[in-house]
């Protein structure tokens, strides 16, 4: 609730609890979008013209629509299997020794041993899940 003498809502309570509804825009976007609709194919094909003639600018907007930059690429290496939550260790000393020879970046190291890790918490809750199924059968005899 509101705090009448400070003017404030009280820590830990929101003016909005149900938030801002979802699709809506901003001012600047929605006044953007109104002046330019309409125009975007007059826009592009200028835009097209313009690289055609040498304008750098134009040219890099046509080819990062045409080609976008990759946000990720495939990686490719030796890694071991994982089948327990041990062998994940060796699955990430593969993925050092890659970094390590130049055969993979650390970030995308980063997010390889992320992966690893996600799966071996996989496997880890598995075997934890089988343990207690197999604990609650024997109290039950």
């Amino acid at each position: 609730m509101h705090d009448r003498s400070s003017g404030r809502w009280r820590k830990g309570e929101s003016g909005n609890p149900a938030g801002k509804p979802l699709g809506t825009r901003h001012k600047a976007t929605r006044a953007a979008e109104a002046l330019l609709e309409g125009e975007t194919e007059a826009l592009t094909r200028k835009c097209i013209e313009l690289a055609k003639t040498g304008d750098h600018v134009a040219l890099r907007l046509c080819m990062e629509r045409i080609y976008p930059a990759r946000k990720d690429a495939p990686v490719s290496f030796d890694m071991p299997r994982i089948r327990t939550a041990i062998e994940a260790a060796g699955a990430v000393r593969s993925v050092l020794e890659a970094v390590s020879r130049g055969n993979m970046t650390p970030s995308e190291a980063t997010g390889v041993a992320g992966i690893i890790e996600v799966f071996r918490r996989t496997i880890e809750t598995t075997e934890i899940e089988a343990r207690i199924v197999k604990l609650e059968k024997g109290m039950e005899k």
